[in-house]
């Protein structure tokens, strides 16, 4: 895939482990569009981009794996 257009932060994310996430839309020629993770630690980062239908697969199977390890206490 080709150099994007414009890339939009949504959010950053402080995770465990002294890692940060964050959250960007990046919208290429003709206008698509991917969802665009970073994962840094340290001076090390992770890039991943997620079309539409895989983000919403990764959101459904992230918020069943944190419903089903959070205490309603």
């Amino acid at each position: 895939m080709g150099s994007h257009e414009s890339i939009e932060q949504i959010e950053v994310v402080n995770a465990p482990w002294h890692k940060e996430v964050t959250v960007s839309e990046a919208t290429y020629e003709g206008g698509f569009k991917m969802l665009h993770i970073r994962i840094k630690e340290g001076k090390r980062f992770t890039d991943l981009e997620l079309d539409p239908v895989t983000a919403m697969h990764m959101a459904q199977l992230i918020g069943n794996w944190a419903k089903s390890n959070t205490s309603d206490e």
